[in-house]
């Protein structure tokens, strides 16, 4: 089988295609055939092995040679003791243990699957367990009126906090770079800030709630953004920010009446199969940006690792042709979004753009 491979930590430029032997699953395992790979920060701090929790089970080597988490395909096989999941079942889950989703076939824990609802694509599912998890557990804390600020709210969980925070009546903020602005605003926010041009730490109305997806200010800056009684939390950033908030944190936050904590988040189909069921009835959308083929592994993860992506990237191994064209059909329309034009007005401008037949300009 066909598996995106990488042997030490660093740029995208180390991952390369490989043939390597289809696993057999051990007991209480499901083998998946790939059908699509959602990609997430994660990926790209495994890669990179930074910051340094990313080298966590393998100080000097990845302890997985195959990235990806975020799965969903058919099972092929199954191991003893499996008794949720059969062969030809469509499933999805975050396979984040044991990763491999950038590869043909993969092995997970039937713990980490859950059956894919036949109203989501393969695409849209793997976009969810990772993302979805964290952007659930971040915002249930959000309510009517409350000023709920996301910090990386331009990106695949944020995208979702963003419409999660909305449901639940709260006025909205999402943070991110300056090319994530109007999308953040169609995802649903009320109010954008660029991080490279304002503080959002320094504002005269701070916020009930603060999900941090990219911490990296210190834990008096977050204080002073909570208002009295409010909770801020963070998942990923920098090193000394995250232990600053795990020691300091606690203990500022209970002397000023705020809670100052990293979001533990909780894995497993309990905890973002929620979400896929609001995604079914339409209640929160999906945002795809950009998917890319098995090959294109290493652009994608540059271009989540980066910041270029608005909304989820997607790899996509093996789909049905009408899945295919709603992969594309989702990320044209986002297009359409980025350049401030209808779906209409976009085919117009690309035709005006088009090389001449004739003259070739």
């Amino acid at each position: 089988m066909k598996a995106v491979v990488y042997d030490r930590y660093g740029s995208p430029d180390l991952l390369r295609v490989e043939e390597v032997p289809v696993p057999s699953p051990a007991a209480g395992q499901v083998r998946v055939k790939i059908a699509a790979t959602s990609v997430n920060l994660s990926d790209w701090e495994y890669l990179r092995g930074a910051p340094a929790y990313a080298r966590i089970g393998g100080l000097r080597f990845p302890p997985c040679r195959t990235l990806g988490s975020d799965i969903a395909g058919l099972v092929d096989d199954v191991g003893e003791a499996v008794t949720r999941f059969r062969p030809g079942d469509a499933v999805y889950g975050d396979n984040l243990r044991l990763k491999g989703g950038f590869a043909e076939y993969t092995l997970a824990p039937e713990s980490a699957l859950a059956h894919k609802p036949a109203q989501l694509s393969f695409v849209e599912a793997s976009t969810i367990p990772q993302a979805g998890a964290i952007a659930l557990q971040g915002t249930k804390r959000a309510v009517t009126g409350h000023r709920v600020l996301i910090n990386g709210a331009g990106g695949g969980s944020g995208s979702f906090a963003i419409q999660l925070a909305k449901r639940l009546g709260a006025h909205v903020t999402g943070v991110d770079n300056a090319a994530k602005l109007d999308f953040m605003r169609s995802a649903g926010a009320d109010h954008v800030i660029d991080y490279r041009r304002d503080d959002f730490t320094r504002t005269s109305q701070p916020y009930d709630l603060i999900l941090d997806l990219a911490a990296h200010r210190s834990v008096f800056a977050y204080r002073r953004a909570l208002a009295p009684g409010g909770t801020y939390r963070c998942v990923g950033g920098s090193v000394p920010t995250l232990l600053s908030v795990l020691t300091a944190g606690r203990l500022v936050g209970r002397l000023t009446g705020r809670a100052i904590r990293i979001l533990a988040v909780k894995e497993g189909p309990a905890h973002f199969e929620p979400l896929a069921a609001l995604c079914v009835t339409g209640d929160v959308r999906i945002h795809i940006h950009r998917t890319f083929a098995l090959d294109e592994v290493p652009a994608a993860l540059a271009h989540v690792g980066e910041g270029r992506a608005s909304g989820k990237v997607v790899v996509i191994l093996v789909l049905m042709q009408s899945e295919r064209v709603r992969a594309r059909t989702s990320a044209y329309q986002h297009e359409c979004v980025d350049h401030g034009m209808s779906p209409k007005l976009m085919v117009a401008q690309q035709a005006r753009d088009r090389p001449s037949p004739r003259t070739g300009v």
